[in-house]
């Protein structure tokens, strides 16, 4: 994985509309959206930068709003591999998933969304074991994530069978497994089956992927960039909130002087000049304790607004 890069432009190939065959709009972009516990989010920040998508009954091909841009749904696991093929132009998936499937593809944002631990855990009687003693046993490690386990036996010098897991990868100790490799939000689940967590193997959250080629194609590329640019406008306005205040001249500088923002407050001069009117941007996490002390400096109708998007 790395950082969008320069790359020439080349010859366009006709693409296809997934389900009928169609030939598709030179530049059209190929999505696919994840099904599952995040497609909620990450469509709700598609549709905040003008891209919405109406599904019709149990079809996977939703319509979407914008004309260059069609869409599929499919499970996060299997995005990154038809994204590094090239089946898709780009898509959505959990870096856990794309460092498990080895997926040669160009991460473009890190939404921050659902950030798990992949994890391995033992019952708590062979978690206390140390590493040599773990080396002599033979061990049962189950997990979903083939690539990441079969890794983690190797630079752990482990002496260990390998059994795939399809869910449920905390229920098999200690009858059926020895360690399990699975992905933690709290380490709740893996506590309230007691289990302890032995090992942090990879951090994980959702991000935003393309097809290598895609960033060779002029018209792919810059929709993609622009992608990229108003979902993190969005992601940055959801830390954010506006405060609009008012505040005579005699408390004007000392207030000013506490004010916590971006670059610079907006400042006008009140009718007839009789004060301030400032607009600032401020950490929405900060207002609860802010607010009182911009009172206490002298700020009156202080107004608190949502942002839908920061562009810097």
């Amino acid at each position: 994985m790395k950082n969008t890069v320069d790359a020439p432009t080349k010859e366009r190939t006709p693409a296809t509309t997934p389900d009928t065959g169609a030939e598709l709009e030179p530049g059209t972009l190929k999505m696919v959206l994840p099904s599952g516990r995040i497609q909620e989010k990450v469509v709700a920040l598609l549709e905040r930068v003008g891209l919405s998508f109406a599904k019709s009954g149990r079809s996977y091909r939703p319509r979407t709003s914008q004309t260059g841009v069609v869409a599929k749904f499919l499970k996060a696991q299997n995005i990154p591999d038809l994204v590094a093929l090239g089946r898709h132009d780009c898509g959505f998936s959990g870096l856990d998933w794309i460092v498990e499937r080895q997926a040669d593809v160009v991460e473009l944002l890190d939404l921050g969304f659902d950030p798990v631990s992949i994890v391995a855990a033992m019952p708590e009687n062979l978690a206390k074991e140390s590493i040599p003693q773990r080396q002599e046993r033979r061990l049962v490690i189950a997990s979903e994530y083939r690539n990441l386990s079969l890794e983690y036996i190797k630079s752990k010098n482990l002496n260990a069978d390998y059994v795939q897991t399809f869910g449920a990868t905390e229920a098999l100790p200690p009858e059926d497994a020895d360690m399990i490799i699975d992905n933690t939000a709290t380490g709740e689940t893996i506590r309230q089956n007691r289990l302890v967590i032995v090992d942090t193997l990879l951090k994980s959250s959702t991000r935003f992927l393309c097809n290598k080629k895609a960033l060779e194609d002029d018209l792919k590329r810059q929709k993609l960039e622009e992608l990229v640019m108003l979902m993190k406008s969005a992601l940055r306005a959801n830390e954010k909130v506006l405060l609009e205040m008012n505040v005579s001249t005699e408390n004007f500088e000392r207030l000013v002087a506490i004010l916590p923002c971006m670059k610079a407050p907006t400042i006008s001069e009140l009718y007839k000049g009789s004060g301030y009117a400032i607009k600032v941007a401020v950490p929405s996490a900060d207002c609860s304790q802010l607010i009182p002390k911009l009172v206490a400096f002298g700020a009156t109708d202080i107004l608190e607004y949502k942002l839908e998007k920061i562009v810097v």
